[in-house]
């Protein structure tokens, strides 16, 4: 049976183990007005970014990106490649790991 719902956006999901040191540094990073939410921004069909922290592991972080469409995000990825790892490589120090966990449909 076909779906009904609609499509609005695309959500990206990353999941974050923050060192306890760095952790200040981090919610500067990627907080919705941090480091990472005022470089997308600049882009053609970002809406938001969310920052979430895990209620059991305080040191575990979730955030979500939403865009508009998985090409306007890739589109801008791709013109603006350089930065975007510039910040990325900048903020590698503040983690244990990170895993990217995808890329989903917003239905409404």
């Amino acid at each position: 049976m076909p779906s009904t719902q609609q499509h609005h956006c695309i959500i990206i999901l990353w999941e974050f183990f923050v060192k306890k040191e760095c952790e200040a540094q981090f919610f500067k990073a990627y907080a919705a007005e941090g480091t990472w939410g005022k470089f997308f921004k600049k882009g053609k069909g970002f809406i938001r970014t969310e920052l979430l922290k895990d209620a059991e592991n305080p040191l575990r972080y979730v955030t979500i990106d939403y865009w508009n469409t998985v090409e306007e995000y890739e589109r801008f990825r791709k013109e603006h490649l350089s930065e975007y790892q510039r910040i990325d490589e900048h903020n590698e120090k503040l983690t244990e790991r990170e895993n990217f966990i995808g890329i989903f449909t917003y239905c409404k």
